[in-house]
């Protein structure tokens, strides 16, 4: 099983794809500081459930869209990943 903050990392960089924003279009459209949202998906960071209320909020999902494990996402988020190399 995967660490907490990297199925969060991993799950909120499927969505942001999936919902078509690049890192930069993300972070200006939510006013984010561009290293943070970085470090989120890349599993770095212990985020409050306050902040991570917040951000399902913006991306328009549930907190539980966003903490759970799901094979699927992270087989093609790993897909996606390897096609931008």
């Amino acid at each position: 099983m995967e660490d907490i903050k990297k199925i969060i990392g991993i799950n909120l960089r499927y969505i942001r794809y999936q919902s078509g924003l690049s890192q930069e279009k993300f972070y200006t459209k939510f006013n984010m500081n561009p290293k943070y949202l970085a470090c989120i998906e890349r599993g770095e960071i212990n985020m409050s459930v306050e902040y991570l209320y917040e951000l399902s909020k913006a991306m328009k999902t549930t907190m539980s869209d966003l903490v759970t494990y799901n094979e699927k996402k992270l087989i093609n988020q790993k897909r996606i990943d390897a096609k931008k190399k």
